[in-house]
Protein backbone atom coordinates (compact mmCIF):
# COMPACT_ATOMS: atom_id res chain seq x y z
CA UNK A 1 0.00 0.00 0.00
CA UNK A 2 1.11 3.52 -0.77
CA UNK A 3 0.10 6.80 0.87
CA UNK A 4 -1.61 9.52 -1.13
CA UNK A 5 -2.19 13.14 -0.14
CA UNK A 6 -5.58 14.54 -1.04
CA UNK A 7 -5.26 18.31 -1.44
CA UNK A 8 -8.53 20.24 -1.37
CA UNK A 9 -9.05 23.47 -3.33
CA UNK A 10 -12.09 25.56 -4.18
CA UNK A 11 -15.56 24.79 -2.98
CA UNK A 12 -17.12 26.22 0.09
CA UNK A 13 -19.54 25.76 2.92
CA UNK A 14 -23.19 26.57 2.20
CA UNK A 15 -25.04 29.13 4.26
CA UNK A 16 -27.37 28.05 7.05
CA UNK A 17 -26.91 25.64 9.90
CA UNK A 18 -29.00 22.86 8.34
CA UNK A 19 -27.08 22.93 5.05
CA UNK A 20 -23.75 23.07 6.90
CA UNK A 21 -24.75 20.11 9.08
CA UNK A 22 -25.61 18.14 5.92
CA UNK A 23 -22.15 18.85 4.48
CA UNK A 24 -20.44 17.77 7.70
CA UNK A 25 -22.55 14.60 7.75
CA UNK A 26 -21.49 13.85 4.16
CA UNK A 27 -17.82 14.24 5.15
CA UNK A 28 -18.37 11.94 8.14
CA UNK A 29 -20.03 9.34 5.92
CA UNK A 30 -17.14 9.51 3.43
CA UNK A 31 -14.60 8.99 6.23
CA UNK A 32 -16.62 5.98 7.45
CA UNK A 33 -16.60 4.38 4.00
CA UNK A 34 -12.82 4.85 3.81
CA UNK A 35 -12.24 2.97 7.09
CA UNK A 36 -8.63 1.85 7.56
CA UNK A 37 -7.56 3.58 4.33
CA UNK A 38 -7.47 6.87 6.27
CA UNK A 39 -3.86 7.41 7.37
CA UNK A 40 -4.35 11.00 8.57
CA UNK A 41 -7.82 12.54 8.56
CA UNK A 42 -6.22 15.90 7.89
CA UNK A 43 -7.48 19.36 8.69
CA UNK A 44 -8.58 22.51 6.94
CA UNK A 45 -5.98 25.19 6.30
CA UNK A 46 -6.16 28.75 7.52
CA UNK A 47 -3.65 31.58 6.98
CA UNK A 48 -0.58 30.98 4.82
CA UNK A 49 2.68 32.56 3.72
CA UNK A 50 4.84 31.63 0.76
CA UNK A 51 8.60 31.46 1.27
CA UNK A 52 10.88 31.67 -1.76
CA UNK A 53 14.44 32.77 -2.50
CA UNK A 54 12.95 36.22 -3.17
CA UNK A 55 11.45 36.47 0.31
CA UNK A 56 8.15 35.93 2.06
CA UNK A 57 4.71 36.91 0.82
CA UNK A 58 1.35 36.70 2.51
CA UNK A 59 -0.83 34.11 0.74
CA UNK A 60 -0.48 30.81 -1.02
CA UNK A 61 1.61 30.26 -4.15
CA UNK A 62 -1.26 28.78 -6.14
CA UNK A 63 -4.78 29.89 -6.93
CA UNK A 64 -7.18 28.79 -5.77
CA UNK A 65 -5.34 28.29 -2.53
CA UNK A 66 -5.43 24.83 -0.96
CA UNK A 67 -8.04 24.64 1.78
CA UNK A 68 -7.09 21.36 3.50
CA UNK A 69 -5.75 17.84 3.17
CA UNK A 70 -6.29 14.17 4.00
CA UNK A 71 -3.82 11.29 3.67
CA UNK A 72 -5.11 7.91 2.55
CA UNK A 73 -3.54 4.59 1.64
CA UNK A 74 -4.39 2.80 -1.60
CA UNK A 75 -3.02 0.13 -3.93
CA UNK A 76 -2.29 2.60 -6.76
CA UNK A 77 -2.93 6.14 -7.96
CA UNK A 78 -5.96 4.88 -9.90
CA UNK A 79 -7.27 3.16 -6.75
CA UNK A 80 -6.80 6.40 -4.75
CA UNK A 81 -8.65 8.38 -7.44
CA UNK A 82 -11.49 5.84 -7.39
CA UNK A 83 -11.77 6.26 -3.60
CA UNK A 84 -12.10 10.02 -4.07
CA UNK A 85 -14.65 9.96 -6.89
CA UNK A 86 -17.65 10.50 -4.58
CA UNK A 87 -15.92 12.85 -2.16
CA UNK A 88 -18.24 15.49 -0.63
CA UNK A 89 -15.77 18.31 -1.41
CA UNK A 90 -16.30 17.65 -5.11
CA UNK A 91 -20.07 17.72 -4.59
CA UNK A 92 -19.81 21.30 -3.29
CA UNK A 93 -17.82 22.88 -6.11
CA UNK A 94 -14.36 21.88 -4.93
CA UNK A 95 -11.51 19.95 -6.44
CA UNK A 96 -9.45 17.15 -4.90
CA UNK A 97 -5.91 16.69 -6.24
CA UNK A 98 -4.42 13.27 -5.50
CA UNK A 99 -0.64 13.09 -4.94
CA UNK A 100 1.27 9.83 -4.60
CA UNK A 101 3.97 9.85 -1.93
CA UNK A 102 7.02 7.63 -1.63
CA UNK A 103 9.42 6.69 1.15
CA UNK A 104 12.80 8.43 1.17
Amino acid sequence: MTNFVLLYTGGGMPEGEEAQAAVMAAWGAWYETMGAAIVDGGNPFSLSKSVTADGVQDSAVSSPAPSGYTIISAESLDDAVAKVSGHPHIQHGGQVSVYETFQM
